[in-house]
C-alpha cells in the first residue's frame, strides 16, 4: 500500500503542479489584464439587495484574485517533497505565507460574499466555507506544532482544494448553464454547493488512496 501510494504521488504531484500553474496564468490573466473590469462577471450580478460600490469592489476583488492564487502557489509547492527534505526552513516559511494569503482570500470573500450571485442562498455557504477553510488550515498549524506530520499533511490536504473552490463552481455552473438550459443565477447558486461538496470528497479520496502515510519527515 506504501509503495503504491509513493508511486501515485511520483506522478500525480507534477500534474497538479502543472494545472495549480495553468490555472494560476489563466486567472491572473482573465482578471488583471483581458477583463480587469470584471465586466462579463457583473453582468450576470442582478436583483442584489445592496449597490456595489464599483472601484472598492474591483479593488478588493483583485488583491482577492491575488491572494487566491498566491495561496494555490505557496501551497502547491509545499506539498513538494523535495522541498521538505532539503529546505525546510523554506518550506516551514512558505507555509506561515499559505496561511498568509488564506487569511486575506477569506477576509475579501467576507466583503465580496453579500454581492454573491444568487443572493443568500450562495453568499451564506461562501461565509461559511471561508470560516471552516481558515479553521482547517489553523488545524494543519497545530498538528505540526505538536510534531503530528501524518495529521498537518491530512489537514493541509483539506484546506489546499478549498483554493480551487472558484475552478469548480464556473465549471458547474458552466455546465448546468450550458450544458442543462439552467438560468445562470441558479447554475451559480448550485454550483457554489457543489463545489463545496467536490472540495471535501476530493480531499478525503486524496487522503485516502495518496497520502495514506506522511513522508517520514520532521519538520522543526
Amino acid at each position: 500500500m506504501a509503495k503504491m501510494a509513493r508511486s501515485k504521488r511520483s506522478y500525480l504531484y507534477p500534474l497538479l503542479l502543472t494545472a495549480s500553474l495553468i490555472y494560476i496564468a489563466y486567472v491572473t490573466l482573465t482578471n488583471l489584464f483581458f477583463d480587469p473590469q470584471a465586466v462579463d462577471f457583473l453582468s450576470h450580478k442582478m436583483n442584489l439587495k445592496r449597490p456595489i460600490n464599483l472601484p472598492i469592489w474591483l479593488n478588493v476583488m483583485h488583491v482577492h484574485v491575488v491572494a487566491a492564487c498566491m495561496a494555490m502557489l505557496t501551497g502547491i509547492f509545499n506539498f513538494s517533497n523535495t522541498l521538505l527534505r532539503k529546505y525546510r526552513k523554506l518550506h516551514r516559511v512558505n507555509g506561515y505565507l499559505y496561511v498568509i494569503f488564506v487569511f486575506v482570500v477569506v477576509l475579501t470573500s467576507g466583503y465580496m460574499a453579500p454581492y454573491s450571485t444568487g443572493g443568500k442562498a450562495s453568499s451564506l455557504p461562501f461565509n461559511l466555507v471561508s470560516i471552516v477553510w481558515f479553521a482547517m488550515t489553523i488545524a494543519a498549524i497545530v498538528q505540526i506544532k505538536r510534531k503530528q506530520v501524518s495529521k498537518h499533511r491530512k489537514w493541509m490536504v483539506r484546506s489546499y482544494v478549498f483554493c480551487f473552490t472558484n475552478f469548480f463552481i464556473h465549471l458547474f455552473s458552466y455546465i448546468l448553464h450550458k450544458g442543462g438550459g439552467l438560468p445562470y443565477e441558479l447554475s451559480y447558486t448550485l454550483g457554489v454547493y457543489g463545489a463545496i461538496l467536490t472540495n471535501f470528497i476530493l480531499a478525503e479520496i486524496v487522503i485516502r488512496f495518496v497520502y495514506v502515510k506522511a513522508p517520514n519527515v520532521a519538520v522543526q
